[in-house]
């Protein structure tokens, strides 16, 4: 069993309290019997010496004492840190990414164990490999650093470290999204991460076994790093009162997360925010439609929720018929099943009662049931009362206009649900200036992505559209590329401010430096002017 105290200063704190997990699949042979065991672990009532083997590790609870000592160790550690060369700050990464696939099985492993089904932990390393890519460490340094010497000065235009940055990452995708961290330490800052109560082994073991490895290749100070699991309302408020913390990484759904950064922002924190997504796929009349089918099906792996997978379909009605049929295909072979199975592709849903309270409000405002809207028990076999699944559900929605009166049209639903939305008859004229306008006035903006065989089509669609972190033409809408970004974007998905984000630039600012020679101050400030005043 993995056993990880708080991480502070470097060192190993056991706890005196200890939260346990539970092997996903174990949780779904036998969820009663299984938490029970946890609960008996955590409450002291079973030694962890006579726990079931499917129960795979604990993490301490850190204290409020612990909280306050993570963020002064960052404090001093961020000092020596940031003074850092760009040089060795961009090894840092590079070492990580070569941890990253020495360990790749053992990362994966991790995530299945934690519930993602295996070809989507497969995924999700490949995002860690291309967000670390050479290609992509390349492009961060051009973007941190910029010199141009004169005869008699060196001019430096530079990103500076904030300082200390606080990550909390998604409860759904915990390791994926704390491994960005890696990003705001090569920017020069301190990284302090809480780790949720509700699936902390990931986080501490991957950051225990690949961060702080790789910050000690580099010779940089191990207490740059601190990672505890905590309570989140005790240790949110602890960042925000803190003079200590720069800047708050924070994932979470959009009206939470834009009111914790306007509460950032009251105390002189920066926000770095991760919320929604709810992304829109065009599909026009001359699309690859098997293609387009394909990416589009990407809406119903790990059930939907993951934030970048695409929410909503606006397909050209001329080919409108044809896709659905092709996507109802693809649909039905998308299964449910335990992680470790090499098929499964959905995830469990807790939250049924509402997907059931979306898909029904958009029945009765007039969308059309393609297939799906059943509970499925992990065999795949239909289970209305007890199942843990959902089947992969496609409405089609008539007319633009009104689409975005349907929740599951307007805001990001989590769930496997894709409404398909086919503009009416009279919206057809000038119907691309139209579809992109309803692109455009989406809330949200992490990503889109277009289906098209004309490139004239494609070179409008790339001109026009504002909204997003990322723009995809004829591609996969969730796969992972070198140089983009990964995260980020605009509106409800990133907040004032959001765009494409890049960590390493978000958790830092721009200064510019000059080192002079043999420069005469007076001269410098009069020169020009008595230049400018003998030519006239």
């Amino acid at each position: 069993m993995l056993s990880y105290g708080s991480y502070v200063d470097g060192q190993d704190r056991p706890g005196t309290q200890w939260v346990y997990t539970v092997r996903a699949s174990a949780m779904l042979r036998d969820f009663f019997g299984s938490v029970r065991t946890k609960r008996a672990l955590e409450s002291g009532q079973l030694a962890p010496e006579d726990a079931p083997e499917y129960v795979i590790g604990r993490s301490a609870v850190a204290d409020p004492h612990e909280v306050e000592a993570a963020l002064q160790s960052a404090s001093r550690a961020a000092e020596e840190w940031s003074a850092a060369p760009l040089a060795t700050r961009m090894r840092l990464v590079e070492v990580f990414h070569e941890l990253v696939r020495e360990k790749h099985d053992e990362i994966v492993d991790l995530m299945i164990a934690e519930g993602h089904p295996s070809a989507l932990a497969r995924w999700e390393a490949s995002g860690i490999l291309a967000n670390t890519a050479p290609q992509t460490r390349e492009f961060l340094a051009s973007q941190m650093e910029h010199r141009v010497d004169t005869a008699q000065r060196e001019l430096t235009v530079r990103r500076v470290a904030d300082g200390v940055v606080c990550l909390n990452p998604p409860q759904n995708a915990t390791i994926a999204n704390v491994l960005l961290g890696i990003w705001a330490l090569a920017a020069g800052n301190a990284l302090v991460v809480r780790a949720p109560k509700s699936a902390p082994l990931g986080v501490m073991h991957i950051l225990r076994e690949l961060i702080a490895p790789a910050l000690e290749a580099v010779g940089a100070p191990a207490a740059a790093l601190s990672v505890l699991c905590s309570d989140a309302p005790g240790t949110m408020r602890a960042w925000l009162e803190s003079p200590l913390v720069d800047d708050v990484m924070y994932f979470g759904g959009s009206r939470q997360g834009i009111e914790f950064g306007a509460q950032c922002v009251a105390a002189g924190k920066k926000p770095v925010l991760e919320l929604a997504g709810n992304d829109i796929c065009v599909v026009w009349h001359d699309a690859d439609l098997d293609l387009a089918a394909e990416a589009l099906t990407e809406a119903f792996y790990g059930s939907g929720q993951i934030c970048m997978v695409p929410n909503v379909a606006v397909v050209h009605p001329a080919v409108a018929d044809e896709l659905l049929a092709k996507v109802t295909a693809r649909a039905a072979a998308i299964r449910p099943g335990y992680p470790e199975e090499p098929g499964t592709l959905l995830s469990p849903v807790l939250r049924t009662d509402l997907f059931k309270a979306v898909l029904d409000q958009a029945l009765e405002g007039g969308a059309e049931l393609v297939c799906g809207g059943r509970r499925l028990a992990v065999s795949g076999e239909v289970d209305e009362v007890g199942g843990l699944f959902l089947e992969p559900t496609v409405v089609r929605v008539d007319g633009l206009k009104q689409a975005r009166d349907l929740d599951a049209v307007r805001h990001e639903t989590f769930f496997p649900l894709l409404p398909v939305v086919v503009p009416a008859p009279e919206e057809t004229e000038g119907l691309l200036e139209t579809v992109i306008d309803f692109v455009n006035t989406n809330e949200y903006g992490l990503r889109n992505s277009l289906w098209t065989g004309d490139r004239a089509v494609a070179d409008r669609y790339v001109a026009r559209v504002r909204g997003g972190g990322l723009l995809k033409v004829n591609d996969s809408h969730i796969g992972f590329l070198p140089v983009l970004p990964t995260h980020g974007g605009t509106g409800l998905t990133g907040g004032p401010g959001g765009e494409g984000n890049y960590p390493v630039l978000r958790t830092s600012h721009l200064q510019g430096v000059s080192v002079a020679h043999g420069v005469r101050p007076t001269e410098a400030v009069f020169a020009d002017l008595k230049k400018k005043e003998a030519s006239v």
